[in-house]
């Protein structure tokens, strides 16, 4: 039987995640996208703790008009700001499974407009 959208994208994820992984120094910035929203977290996994997380539902992000792409750069650089707050500057990008492409690509490019390394 053929596999389902969500059970390919969660193999898909389980693959990506044997190789990526975030420690204090470089975090990973894991990303997951609803049908209406995105949402991004800098993890690391060394000590199992979020560092720094933003969404299209923060307040600031969800007044601005905007397509979902255009709303997925802001929480780009919004998590970006919030990383570098923290002293991050450096970076492993973890697309959770999805294409590198639409909403995830326009979230890497708005964060490291930011000012974050890949």
């Amino acid at each position: 039987m053929a596999l389902t959208k969500n059970q390919r994208r969660l193999r898909i994820k389980s693959r990506i995640r044997k190789v990526v992984s975030g420690t204090g120094s470089k975090p990973r910035l894991a990303v997951f996208r609803s049908n209406k929203e995105i949402y991004a977290q800098l993890v690391d996994d060394v000590t199992g703790k979020t560092i720094s997380a933003a969404s299209s539902r923060d307040k600031d992000i969800s007044s601005a008009n905007g397509t979902k792409t255009e709303l997925a750069a802001l929480v780009g650089k919004a998590v970006a700001e919030r990383a570098l707050k923290a002293g991050v500057e450096t970076i492993s990008f973890d697309r959770g499974g999805y294409q590198y492409h639409g909403r995830v690509k326009s979230l890497a490019e708005g964060a490291r407009e930011a000012g974050l390394k890949f």
